[in-house]
């Protein structure tokens, strides 16, 4: 098991929220935190009672400032280390989710801390946030999915010139390409993030699941494909309790109660 105070771990309503908590470190990715959040979200998918993550910050000055480079040292064999990042790379955690993940991103959000965020499946930031992979410029190059998800959210272009560049973006520009999808007051960020959280969670959890399934896979097969696979997860969804209720609630002009079945 990881050390439990480097990633904190807490269950609120249907929320889970999911702290990175190195704040001296500005919240710089350590081996603990690379143990951790495997873990952590692994729990919160176990838990019935959870449907939705927030991935957020300790401290005021960084969501997270990316890798602890003073954990940067030579391997030993470059066959075993490869085989680690190819095969049980810990932000594949993120991939496996299936249930959403939502990052609420404050200060600095560097190199593997915007690689975390990249593989949530919302982000919403506070103004003053800061962005950027610097990777380039420390010798490396980003490796926890940056080189694939950037260019995914934001086109090819862009997304060479943050790679390339090693330069850092504002919130405003983050959200005028698409990197974030909402941003709010600094004070407002926890209670906007929980608040979009809730509201996810309020909804048909089986719906939500195959959505995110659905819109997740439209991103690696071509369109009739991606076609086929919407309407056999529609399908399957016909045959839920829930969608039952909800044309019930509808009829008797009530909110539905949803139960996950």
């Amino acid at each position: 098991m990881s050390d439990p105070g480097e990633v904190l771990y807490d269950v609120r309503g249907q929320i889970a929220w999911i702290t990175l908590n190195r704040p001296e470190a500005m919240n710089a990715i350590s081996d603990g935190v690379r143990t951790a959040l495997p873990e952590l979200i692994a729990r919160a998918e176990a838990d019935d009672n959870v449907r939705v993550m927030v991935i957020s910050g300790a401290g005021e000055r960084a969501f997270c400032a990316g890798a602890d480079v003073k954990g940067f040292n030579a391997v030993d064999s470059l066959v075993k280390f490869r085989q680690t990042r190819a095969h049980a790379h810990w932000i594949g955690a993120f991939d496996r989710a299936r249930k959403p993940i939502v990052a609420a991103i404050h200060g600095y959000c560097l190199g593997g801390g915007l690689e975390i965020a990249m593989a949530c499946d919302i982000r919403i930031a506070a103004e003053g946030s800061k962005f950027g992979l610097p990777e380039v410029s420390r010798g490396t190059l980003p490796g926890a999915g940056g080189t694939q998800r950037i260019a995914r959210i934001v086109g090819l272009g862009r997304a060479l010139d943050m790679v390339l560049s090693a330069e850092q973006m504002n919130a405003e520009d983050a959200l005028r390409i698409g990197l974030i999808s909402r941003l709010v007051p600094r004070a407002e960020l926890t209670s906007a993030a929980e608040a979009l959280a809730n509201r996810i969670a309020s909804h048909a959890p089986l719906a939500v699941l195959l959505a995110k399934e659905a819109v997740r896979n439209s991103l690696e097969v071509d369109l009739p494909a991606g076609l086929r696979a919407e309407a056999d997860l529609a399908a399957l969804i016909t045959s839920t309790e829930d969608r039952i209720e909800a044309g019930k609630a509808f009829r008797e002009k009530r909110k539905p109660a949803f139960k996950g079945r």
